[in-house]
């Protein structure tokens, strides 16, 4: 797409452009059960759920994992999630926002803590690979911030021209915007994910229940 001198937008993948809740809790019970806790619903995981992800286990514990116990859980996950992620398909959508984004000219791409090597042949298995500049996801332990992420992603995407006050996060978590003003962009968060709208609305950034009004707030905040 060339040197960018507009409007880009960051998206997170799972939870925002995947809708993939049902194989997130399905592969969160599936850790929760190799120590021998109970299930949750969809509903109890949006109101808990924050990062580092042990942070989270220990808000169910009510301590935090030992590091055995956090391996042995973070396996569980990640093998469950794999076998269900199949199912899955792009949000409500995601595919016409993409294709208008990028025929107007301006420019998106992709950073999630989904692993890298995982993330870039599933984006491509929906097709949608040539509407972002870059495509990154986690390298390394899972577990942790997106933070430090969003600053080689920044980056890298600088050598293409795309400036942080001019780019806008669009993620379901709490971490997303968190790292957005890591690197100095805008952020708008979504409720179609893994948060609440209470625990989202805490922030103190946009937040809307459709990745059309995302694209609309962040349209308007990188301009």
């Amino acid at each position: 797409m060339g040197m960018q001198t507009g409007a880009h937008i960051v998206w997170d993948w799972n939870g925002t452009l995947f809708h993939d809740n049902d194989a997130i809790i399905s592969a969160t019970n599936a850790a929760f059960a190799e120590l021998g806790l109970a299930p949750i619903t969809l509903e109890r995981y949006r109101a808990l759920y924050c990062v580092p992800v042990p942070k989270f286990y220990e808000r169910l514990m009510g301590r935090l994992p030992t590091e055995a116990e956090w391996e042995v859980m973070d396996a569980a996950f990640q093998s469950h999630y794999s076998a269900h992620r199949s199912r899955c398909r792009l949000a409500e959508g995601a595919t016409e926002l993409l294709a208008g984004w990028r025929s107007a000219g301006r420019s998106q791409s992709i950073l999630s803590m989904y692993g890298h090597d995982e993330l870039v042949p599933l984006v491509k298995g929906f097709g949608i690979e040539a509407h972002f500049i870059r495509v990154d996801g986690r390298t390394g332990p899972s577990g942790g911030s997106k933070a430090e992420h969003m600053v080689r992603h920044l980056a890298q995407l600088a050598l293409s021209g795309v400036e942080p006050a001019r780019t806008v996060v669009i993620g379901d978590a709490a971490d997303d915007a968190v790292a957005a003003r890591h690197v100095g962009a805008g952020a708008v968060l979504y409720t179609g994910g893994s948060h609440s709208r209470a625990g989202l609305e805490g922030v103190g950034v946009p937040v809307v229940d459709t990745l059309g009004e995302a694209v609309v707030v962040a349209e308007r905040l990188a301009g």
